[in-house]
């Protein structure tokens, strides 16, 4: 299994994103990425990962999926 680790450098954040540490920082201070956890110089995979799909419009996407598929189950079962 190739696990990466959650927690991450910059150069790693930014690679990760496709930017270099500059964009990154730039995306950073335009809220399109987080920063470090606080008091830490590591980022959070997770936290990045969500951030984009926010940006995306994945969150809005994923949350409206799910009530949806609520809405059907609901009706498939007599609710």
């Amino acid at each position: 299994m190739n696990e990466q680790p959650r927690l991450i450098s910059k150069a790693e954040a930014a690679k990760y994103c496709g930017l270099s540490p500059a964009g990154y920082d730039a995306w950073q201070k335009a809220g399109k990425v987080p920063g470090p956890l606080p008091g830490t110089h590591r980022y959070d995979r997770r936290a990045i990962d969500a951030a984009l799909d926010r940006h995306s419009g994945l969150g809005n996407r994923s949350r409206q999926a799910a009530l949806d598929e609520a809405d059907a189950w609901l009706r498939d079962h007599g609710y």
